[in-house]
């Protein structure tokens, strides 16, 4: 397709771009051309030959109306909550929306501040989950067109049914992206960086009002067998200091607030090398250590029950734990909606059959260790496998079952979300990944008022005793392959 020549406002909004990717080693170009989108990673190595390049072109820009308003996230946020707004009033309290045959009626849950984006001038996109009464959570995609208070919606598809993607993007030779089924898709499509990964990892806690003595927790995540990690900097506005979780060895940051602190910034940033992790050998400890239960994933007759039920005729713990597996595929729902989901409570997970990574994998670990099976818990992020750079969307936790001398990697909840892949994540885990904490209940001195820490990875923050909550925000930028 033939490029159209640049506006001058696209030059502009270019060259600034530019100017500001200069503090990072990479950056993400989108502009949108035809309706189609293009997005082209430059490295600021480049820099004269980009601006002479810029400066060439602009004896084929066109002439843009002066004064366009320059647009951050927080105005798309705006736009996409004023219409869904509006859409909800206009629908006597539900945002409606046409869905395989059927009028969908749902709420809003959340937008995702993390993939708001600001495609080109007045071009922009958003996503949002949104829920059925009966508890169904939709992520929907949205395309805004217009200006900061008066936004339009141009384009609405629903991207996610339960965490199942629909579709996914994939860029063309020509840098334009498009949709692709995602029965069709490969699975580095599909959240999986095979072998080698490498990134820089940003963990940034925005602290709240703070009345009294402040005290937090935050995880530090260590080098082991599968990734090396390398602290680039920490910034925080108060000295800190690092424990240590004897039964497991996992190590965080301690740091005593106060008044002053109300609002600050507490900001961290990792360099990982990590690789592709497959059934492997752990001799550092006795596995019968994770047959003991834990205070969310406890003994009790009912699991015992559910667990020799499923395993009934299977020969072996492999067979076992592969049934056990598909048992918690088949039995849950990926669904981050209502209260109680996302502690890890494996009763919950039973009763409600419903819940997030944490709660698929507690239900899991229960049953695993009904029939004998040790398993065990870790929680990290998962790094976006189909772009390099931007926010990530929280936390992400897995698990580890032994069987015939080792340790085999599972991943129940990204395994029921691409049926695909579900027999790869029995036994992997992807390389685009980054491990906190493993284990449950740690136990650190000085600790929480509120006693172990049931698991890592957004901070524990106590002020005054009592819990409180900072706003965190995970982001990365990917880096060049590690060599072979």
């Amino acid at each position: 397709m033939m490029n159209r020549p640049m506006t001058t406002h696209q030059v502009i909004s270019k060259i600034r771009s530019f100017i500001s990717g200069c503090f990072l080693h990479f950056r993400l170009q989108v502009t949108v051309k035809d309706g189609r989108y293009f997005m082209k990673w430059q490295n600021v190595i480049s820099v004269m030959i980009v601006i002479c390049t810029l400066i060439i072109g602009c004896s084929t820009v066109e002439r843009m109306p002066e004064n366009v308003p320059n647009v951050i996230t927080a105005d798309i946020q705006a736009g996409i909550e004023k219409y869904i707004e509006e859409q909800v009033r206009l629908g006597k309290g539900y945002f409606k929306i046409p869905f395989e045959n059927k009028e969908l009626h749902l709420k809003l849950v959340r937008v995702h501040t993390e993939y708001l984006a600001n495609l080109a001038p007045q071009e922009h996109f958003a996503c949002v989950d949104l829920a059925s009464i009966e508890g169904h959570v939709y992520d929907v995609d949205f395309f805004l067109s217009g200006d900061p208070g008066n936004m339009t919606i141009t384009e609405t598809s629903i991207h996610k049914t339960n965490g199942q993607p629909l579709y996914v993007w994939k860029q063309r030779n020509d840098k334009t992206w498009y949709r692709l089924p995602s029965d069709k898709a490969t699975p580095d499509l599909l959240g999986v960086v095979k072998e080698w990964d490498r990134f820089d990892f940003f963990y940034r806690a925005t602290l709240p009002k703070i009345s009294g003595v402040g005290r937090i927790w935050i995880p530090l995540p260590v080098t082991n067998q599968h990734q090396t990690i390398d602290m680039q900097y920490i910034k925080t506005p108060v000295d800190q200091q690092i424990l240590e979780d004897k039964k497991y060895g996992n190590k965080m940051f301690f740091m005593v607030l106060n008044t002053n602190n109300s609002g600050d910034i507490i900001e961290i940033c990792y360099r990982v090398k990590r690789r592709e992790k497959s059934v492997y050998e752990d001799n550092r400890e006795d596995p019968k250590k994770y047959l003991q239960p834990n205070r969310l994933v406890p003994e009790n007759e009912e699991f015992i029950k559910i667990a020799n039920k499923v395993v009934e005729g299977k020969l072996g713990s492999l067979a076992r734990a592969r049934a056990l597996y598909d048992h918690t595929i088949d039995r849950m729902r990926y669904m981050k909606y209502g209260t109680g989901w996302g502690k890890g409570d494996a009763v919950y997970a039973c009763d409600a059959r419903t819940g997030n990574c944490t709660d698929f994998h507690s239900y899991f670990i229960a049953l695993s260790r009904a029939v004998g099976i040790p398993a065990r818990f870790a929680i990290g992020a998962s790094i976006p496998s189909e772009r390099d750079e931007g926010g990530i969307d929280g936390y992400h936790c897995w698990a580890e079952f032994y069987s015939n001398g080792k340790w085999w990697p599972t991943d129940i909840s990204e395994g029921d979300k691409c049926s695909a892949l579900s027999t790869y994540y029995f036994g992997h885990h992807p390389a685009n990944r980054i491990e906190f904490s493993r284990g449950r209940d740690l136990i650190v001195e000085p600790g929480p008022t509120s006693g172990p820490i049931n698991f890592l990875a957004y901070p524990v923050l106590e002020i005054g005793g009592e819990t409180a909550r900072a706003d965190v925000k995970f982001s990365f930028n990917r880096l060049p392959s590690p060599p072979s």
